[in-house]
């Protein structure tokens, strides 16, 4: 039988997509609380987090260190290999054009995100990287996972932005 609050509360006792992409909601909190965009990630392998990062972009002045490169890293590390065939990404946001070209790069079999980026994302929002007919990989893709709770804090921390004055920092 389906608990009614296991989308609330998720358990260790069911580590499913939602369970692991609150990890990664919990990152995009911490990215939140740093001023950063809110993009939170985690790469599970073996149904265990082996990685976990939020987007540090400002903190570390690096264009390249989101959420998704970050975990990236972190995760061939621990493997010790590049190839990540066997892990999965959960992500907060639709990945960027960068990102999805280091998913698909580094061989991840499934990526999952909470909501799509009409803007840059690069896996089905504005465009496809998938499409591409030479591709040597193509994840398995999931969207939608905690949709509405992902969106709502990015959209929160712009218009707080926004309000604010710093329409142009980001």
């Amino acid at each position: 039988m389906e608990c009614p609050f296991q989308k609330l509360f998720p358990s260790q006792l069911r580590r499913d997509d939602i369970f692991f992409m609150s990890h990664a909601y919990n990152e995009a909190i911490d990215a939140y609380k740093e001023n950063e965009i809110p993009v939170g990630a985690v790469m599970v392998h073996g149904n265990r987090v082996i990685a976990s990062a939020h987007n540090r972009v400002a903190a570390l002045k690096d264009p390249t260190a989101h959420a998704e490169i970050l975990v990236i890293t972190q995760a061939a590390q621990k493997i010790g290999d590049w190839r990540l065939n066997e892990t999965k990404l959960y992500v907060t946001k639709e990945p960027c054009p960068m990102c999805s070209g280091a998913a698909i790069m580094s061989r991840i079999g499934e990526v999952i995100y909470g909501f799509c980026d009409p803007k840059m994302g690069c896996l089905g929002g504005a465009i496809s990287l998938l499409v591409l007919p030479e591709i040597n990989h193509r994840p398995v893709i999931k969207t939608d996972i905690l949709r509405d709770e992902c969106y709502a804090l990015m959209r929160h921390f712009f218009e707080t932005r926004r309000s604010n004055g710093n329409v142009n920092d980001h």
